[in-house]
């Protein structure tokens, strides 16, 4: 990532991981900015000013309203899907709940995974799998129109009118969107797990999985 920022290419996060670490992540790694929690925010850290912008796509108001509604989805999952657990993460986010299925907990059968889904639709919920969660959150957002905000009010560009410069690197269907809208956008080798799942695919898969697949991505950007 460093060498592709001084490279002098943009280098940024999206993930579907908590407030707490996108907000080190911002200050802390060579990123110009980051969406964080499946879309429900991006993080830019000025380091002129020393300022964190941070811009959330819901209300305070109406995330404190989720989250009583996301605490008793929470109990009724667990309640329903044995084996599955609040993630280990929860405490650092701001907007959804996150479901572990494989990362701190013996892995579930896909079928479990896709139970948990699916009670977070029944509430009314959107929920988005991951390679390890299955997040959950209320309100017309995902990675992709987050996306479109940072990119339009921190860089002043029409994320519409340079997707062909993009390249965008994914490794589960809560990248869909993204998949989706990018031309050049990258699987790594994980992202076939998911076969029969994805509504887009990628235009590439890596050979490798997660962050070696990213970094076998980096460098080939660095030969070009």
């Amino acid at each position: 990532m460093e060498k592709l920022q001084q490279s002098g290419r943009r280098v940024v996060p999206i993930t579907g991981r908590p407030a707490g670490w996108c907000d080190h992540i911002a200050r802390m790694w060579p990123v110009d900015g980051l969406v964080g929690e499946n879309g429900a925010f991006y993080f830019y850290y000025d380091r002129l000013q020393r300022k964190m912008v941070r811009r959330y796509a819901r209300s305070e108001a109406d995330r404190r309203r989720d989250r009583q509604k996301l605490d008793a989805l929470a109990a009724t999952i667990l309640a329903q899907v044995p084996g599955a657990a609040v993630a280990a993460d929860q405490s650092f986010r701001v907007a959804d709940l996150a479901i572990d299925f494989c990362e701190d907990v013996p892995a579930l059968p896909f079928d479990q995974v896709l139970t948990i889904a699916a009670l977070f639709e029944a509430a009314g919920a959107t929920a988005k799998i991951s390679s390890i969660h299955v997040n959950g959150w209320f309100g017309d957002y995902d990675k992709l129109t987050m996306s479109k905000c940072l990119f339009s009010e921190v860089f002043g560009e029409d994320l519409d009118l340079i997707r062909n410069e993009v390249v965008f690197v994914g490794d589960s269907p809560n990248d869909v969107p993204m998949f989706a809208f990018f031309p050049n956008a990258v699987g790594v080798a994980n992202i076939r797990h998911f076969e029969g799942m994805l509504e887009a695919r990628p235009a590439w898969v890596a050979g490798r999985e997660g962050g070696q697949g990213f970094a076998e991505v980096a460098a080939a950007l660095l030969e070009t």
